[in-house]
C-alpha cells in the first residue's frame, strides 16, 4: 500500500516509516525543502509539500494518509494553528479529493474536550478541530490519541480505549506500531481510541 506520511522526519514519523516498510508497505514521506531527511531509510520516496501551503495532487496515488506531524513545542499559537489545525484540515480535504481509502490521525489525550486553562490548551483545541474535520470528511478514518509520549521504542504491549490511564506513558515505537495497525486493520475503521504503553 502507498501511504503518505505527514511528519515522516519527526521522532514518531521516522519510526512509522520503518514500521510500514517492515510490513511491506511503501511509505511516501511528505517533506519540506528544508527537511532533514538523513534519518529516513535509504530509498524512501520523498514528496515535496509544506503543511502551511499544501498544493493540489499531494495525495495522488496514495491509498492511505497518516498525519503524524506537529508544529513542535517551541513554536507559538500561530504556527500551531497553521500546521496542527489548518494543515491537517487541508490534507484531509486533499485526501478526500484523491479518493484515499483511509486517513489516520495522530492526535492526543485531552483533545476530546480541550481545557483552555491547560498549558497545552491552544494545541489541544487545534487538534480537536482537526479531528472533528476528519470525522465529518466522509473518509474512512482512525484517530489515535496517545497519552504522554516518551522516546522509547516500547515492547508492543499496548492498551487501547477506556482502560487507558490518561496519566500513563506511550512509547513512540508503540505509537508508530499503533498507527500502522490503524492503517491496516478494519477494526480501526472510523474509530477514535486512547492509547498507552503498559
Amino acid at each position: 500500500m502507498n501511504i503518505l506520511i505527514a511528519g515522516a522526519t519527526g521522532n514518531t514519523g521516522q519510526r512509522l516509516v520503518n514500521e510500514l516498510i517492515s510490513r511491506n508497505h511503501t511509505p511516501i514521506a511528505l517533506v519540506r525543502e528544508s527537511s532533514d531527511t538523513s534519518k529516513l531509510p535509504e530509498g524512501v520516496t520523498l514528496r515535496q509539500g509544506d503543511l502551511t501551503d499544501l498544493q493540489e495532487g499531494v495525495c495522488d496515488s496514495c491509498e492511505a494518509v497518516v498525519f503524524a506531524a506537529g508544529s513542535g513545542g517551541n513554536t507559538g499559537p500561530e504556527m500551531t494553528d497553521k500546521v496542527d489545525r489548518d494543515g491537517a484540515k487541508r490534507l484531509i480535504d486533499l485526501a478526500a479529493k484523491a479518493g484515499v481509502s483511509r486517513f489516520v490521525m495522530l492526535s492526543s489525550v485531552g483533545t476530546e474536550n480541550p481545557d483552555p486553562e491547560h498549558e497545552l490548551g491552544h494545541y489541544l483545541q487545534a487538534k480537536h478541530e482537526a479531528d472533528e474535520h476528519l470525522k465529518a470528511s466522509g473518509l474512512t478514518y482512525a484517530i489515535v490519541r496517545p497519552v504522554q509520549l516518551t522516546d522509547e521504542d516500547g515492547d508492543r504491549n499496548i492498551a487501547l480505549g477506556d482502560i487507558v490511564d490518561p496519566k500513563g506513558k506511550a512509547a513512540r515505537g508503540d505509537v508508530a506500531a499503533t498507527l500502522a495497525d490503524a492503517v491496516e486493520s478494519s477494526d480501526w475503521a472510523d474509530q477514535v481510541r486512547l492509547m498507552q504503553s503498559v
